[in-house]
């Protein structure tokens, strides 16, 4: 930000020499001190001051998670740039071995109000915008009080830079900058994003391997979220000015109320650095904001222009830009892209040898060869308009749920598997990015659509929309490309025909919309879009509502419930159809699910998973979907890690846009112990299924077991973006805060508001007043929380789960009623003996038998069924899970009394890469589970270690 007191960008930098390390440096307003000094060695006074020496500092080496801040020939860290709050070195991704660009605030800086979470908002910004003339962020992370993030190197120079050193551009070098940024432009205004501090400083320039010019637009430090999606606190500006003044537009200097900031603003700016790469200069100069604006609403300098040649036509669309009332220049990006691309068509020096061409050959009246030359001509300005669009976003397509038009309503399945039959085929296509049905399913054919909407939530460009009437042997379907961004409708048909055929009938509408979309289909992929699933239109209905069950947003508390009636429903599809392939691998799915998460850890239910998949290898042991059950079961009943990583990437190729994929392999990748690759998987699956809240889950949790607070914190956040009213997600979010830095109060306030407001829904976030009440030590609120919870869990720690019974011993034990205690407990002792009796080779139930046992008194019990948990499931087979085995065996021994065993074990505990939520600073620091251990200095000292640094303080 620059206040009135500050002058133009140009007039605030001066060369000086470091106070600390002698190096010159561009100095910004009164600095004294290179921001290698400031940033880098990291030294300073208690208030942020950096401390005078007169000797030359040595940096230290700079890591943020996995990006290595590489080092400069003088031994500095390589600085790209600075500004007032942040620095941008060159830096490595250690994992991927690729350079990037990092730009980090340094944590002084970070403590002012409202400092990091508008770099949070830099990030976003530029996060939702993929776009080849933007420079895409990839990475946003904290680390020990410093904010970063990392984004896309590019390999070349300012546009200031550029004028400094060679002086104003030529025309047509001007032109083409000029209408790459406006394409960017495009794309922002696509994504409700305005840059507001559009400017030669901001616009990088390299080039690519022919040499042709390539313009990033970087910088979103100061951007406007228009959007409603964009997410809590998203359009919140500091007060005051916002800008560059040099390069801002009339309405930044005026009051938001007066003026709203849009896309204007950003065309005016840009128009700005259009006069800038004319003439070395701005048409504005002045010492403050006021002397700036009143020169804008005077006549343009235009006289900075003659000698220029500027043609005008070019003339035109530069005053038109620099219209001082937003409705007098072009209204949307995409108008002012229209308009430069005119120009740069016409007076290019391309534009001008073809013209010459033309003339000539008309001049000798060789009208065949004018002809092709015409049509060489428009197919090279065809080739140059397409590629302003990245293919990857021409190509990226939604299905949404199609209507049920049939008099039968129930008929509403078979109109959910069409629908979900055509974007199973079109995912098929690599050169396709097709979003999941998990994420499309909310979008419920019936009501009104905002298309445009929709695909700025799903990140595609095109939607597919349907219907599908089935009236006795006949069936009509009729389906529709449109283009969302302009509302255009790319291709329709409608296909009436035999009920027999509608799979025919799918096949055709996934490949005339790949045609319609330029999408390359492989012979490959051609016969998978062709391949019926089954010729039994029954078997198809019931395999249709069994997926829909299935679908991975259902596993709730009746989760169980929907996969018993799946298989039901599986079961009579394979029945009738003993070759139906895809119903087998749902089937094999519904059996793992149910062994992995319902307390059906049993051999029977194994068994039935295995007889399932063995049936699909059978149908088809080469196909993806084959590869895909055999690699999930693998995982979720067996813990092969490599063996399942093996079959998903034999399954990628055939499935290049099913996220399962990248889910199941970041589940496994942090298994194995290998956290931030894992988090990237997931991050993929996301981009696939952007509205899908279990992996959004998923995901937070990663960043929780790595103690990534903030970011675990903003994706449960996002969650509750996609459904506002999930209490588990708003609970979740408040949970954070009592795991990252102890603090109750937001989860106190969120049940506040939860009784005083829908006093219904309590019972649905009991566990969290429950967990709350014992943080604050309010046994009478974890009496009611009880009374609210009824037979739910009160805690589950991934695998571990804590029942209704335990927790009323809990707080029994937590108030001294001990006779209370042990019956709760011993209840709980029944309850935990039948689930380990139906899985004796799982340690988590085992693990959670032997913290009964110690509640009971019954020591050598406890800490033998601890001990044989642990050789159930070690930290080698099992990173997470390894983890937390040994941090309840710390329990167990606390509260069996041996204190050294506890210490011992708890000690290892945070020093492994994720940590477990028992073992959190906040459930060690006030939970009455760790009662045993407080006093004991050694104790006292992991959970300060722990802490975070401004509770250390």
């Amino acid at each position: 930000m620059r206040t009135a007191e500050h002058n133009p960008e140009s007039e605030l930098r001066s060369p000086a020499n470091c106070s600390l390390c002698g190096r010159p440096f561009t100095r910004v307003g009164q600095n004294q001190k290179c921001l290698r000094c400031l940033v880098s060695v990291g030294i300073g006074d208690e208030d942020g001051q950096t401390q005078q020496t007169t000797t030359r500092l040595t940096p230290r080496p700079l890591k943020y998670a996995q990006f290595e801040v590489e080092m400069a020939a003088d031994g500095f860290p390589f600085e790209l740039g600075a500004g007032a709050m942040a620095v941008t070195y060159r830096a490595r991704d250690t994992i991927l071995n690729s350079p990037v660009a990092l730009k980090v605030i340094d944590r002084s800086v970070a403590k002012n109000p409202g400092v990091q979470s508008r770099f949070l908002r830099e990030a976003r910004a530029a996060a939702q915008i993929r776009h080849p003339n933007v420079a895409r962020v990839s990475h946003y992370g904290e680390q020990d009080g410093e904010c970063f993030y990392a984004m896309e190197l590019v390999e070349g120079e300012t546009l200031e830079a550029r004028v400094l050193r060679d002086g104003p551009l030529p025309l047509d070098l001007t032109l083409e900058i000029i209408e790459q940024t406006a394409r960017a432009l495009v794309a922002a205004e696509a994504c409700g994003v305005v840059h507001r501090d559009i400017k030669p400083s901001n616009i990088m320039l390299e080039s690519d391997p022919s040499g042709a010019p390539v313009v990033k637009v970087i910088d979103y430090g100061v951007a406007k979220v228009l959007t409603t999606q964009a997410g809590a606190g998203a359009q919140q500006t500091q007060a005051g000015f916002i800008g560059t003044p040099a390069f801002a537009s009339p309405e930044q200097f005026v009051s938001p109320n007066q003026a709203p900031i849009d896309t204007r603003s950003d065309i005016y700016s840009l128009g700005l650095t259009f006069w800038y790469l004319l003439t070395g200069r701005t048409p504005f100069v002045g010492r403050t904001l006021q002397d700036i604006h009143e020169q804008q609403t005077e006549e343009l300098p235009w006289e900075q222009l003659k000698g220029l040649h500027i043609p005008a036509q070019c003339f035109a669309l530069l005053k038109s830009m620099l219209a001082p009332n937003p409705k007098d220049r072009p209204q949307t990006a995409r108008d002012l892209l229209s308009a430069i691309h005119r120009c740069h068509t016409k007076f290019s020096a391309e534009g001008k040898s073809l013209r010459r061409l033309r003339f000539a050959l008309t001049a000798i009246g060789i009208v065949l060869v004018l002809v092709i030359a015409w049509g060489v001509w428009s197919y090279r300005q065809m080739r140059s308009s397409a590629s302003a669009v990245p293919s990857t976003h021409e190509k990226s397509i939604a299905v949404l749920p199609f209507e049920n038009r049939s008099e039968d309503k129930a008929d509403v399945y078979f109109t959910d598997g069409v629908q979900d039959e055509i974007l199973t085929d079109l995912a098929k296509i690599a050169d396709l990015k097709v979003i999941s049905r998990t994420s499309v399913l909310q979008y419920k054919s019936g009501v009104t659509r905002n298309l445009r909407e929709i695909t700025q939530q799903l990140g595609v460009a095109n939607v597919v929309e349907g219907s599908v009437q089935r009236s006795g042997n006949r069936v009509r379907v009729h389906a529709q490309l449109v283009d969302a961004r302009s509302d255009a409708q790319l291709w329709a048909q409608t296909y009436d025909r035999d009920l027999a055929d509608v799979f025919a009938i799918q096949s055709e509408i996934a490949k005339s919309i790949a045609e319609q979309l330029q999408a390359k289909l492989s012979p490959a992929e051609q016969n998978a879009i062709e391949q019926r699933p089954t010729s039994d239109l029954i078997a198809f209905d019931q395999y249709s509502r069994a997926k829909t069950l299935i679908v991975p947003t259902s596993l709730t508390i009746s989760g169980d419930k929907n996969l018993f009636r799946a298989i039901e429903l599986l079961n009579g599809a394979v029945a009738r159809d003993p070759s139906f392939h895809a119903a087998f691998c749902q089937l094999t799915r519904a059996h793992d699910l149910l062994y992995k998460f319902w307390d059906d850890h049993t051999p029977a239910r194994l068994a039935a998973a295995e007889v399932a998949l063995q049936r699909a290898t059978e149908l088809r042991p080469k196909s993806a979907e084959t590869h895909l059950a055999r690699g999930s079961h693998l995982y979720d009943a067996f813990r092969d890690y490599k063996g399942a990583l093996s079959e998903l990437d034999a399954a990628r190729a055939g499935l290049p846009n099913d996220p399962r994929i990248p889910e199941l392999t970041g589940y496994i990748l942090r298994r194995e112990g290998k956290h931030e690759e894992g988090v990237r998987a997931l991050e993929q699956a996301v981009a696939l299924d952007p509205r899908n809240p279990l992996t959004f889950s998923q995901l937070a949790i990663s960043y929780l077991w790595l103690r990534r607070y903030a970011e675990a914190k903003g994706t449960f956040q996002r969650i509750l973006e996609i459904t506002p009213d999930d209490i588990s997600a708003a609970s979740t979010v408040t949970l954070v805060d009592l795991l990252w830095r102890a603090d109750t109060v937001p989860m106190h306030q969120f049940i506040d508001r939860l009784r005083a407001e829908r006093p219904a829904s309590v019972a649905d976030a009991a566990d969290t007043w429950f967990d709350c009440a014992l943080a604050e030590r309010d046994w009478p609120a974890a009496e009611q929380a009880l009374t609210a919870l009824g037979n739910t869990p009160f805690w589950a720690d991934d695998s571990i789960v804590l029942s209704r019974q335990f927790g009323e011993g809990l707080l029994a034990r937590a108030m001294h009623d001990e006779a209370r205690a042990r019956k709760s407990f011993a209840i709980a002792r029944r309850e935990q003996e039948g689930l380990v009796q139906k899985q004796m080779d799982y340690g988590p139930p085992l693990c959670v038998l032997g913290l009964i046992d110690a509640a009971l008194g019954n020591r050598e019990a406890a800490l033998q069924e601890g001990r044989h948990a642990m050789e159930l499931l070690p930290l080698g087979k099992d990173s997470i899970d390894g983890q937390l085995l040994v941090a309840y065996f710390a329990l167990i021994a606390a509260w069996v009394g041996e204190k050294d065993l506890a210490l011992q074990q708890l000690a290892t505990v945070p020093r492994t890469p994720a940590g477990c939520l028992i073992a959190s600073y906040g459930m060690l620091k006030l939970s009455p589970f760790w009662d045993p251990l407080r006093g004991d200095p050694r104790f006292e000292q992991i959970v300060a270690s722990l802490a975070p640094k401004e509770a250390s303080k």
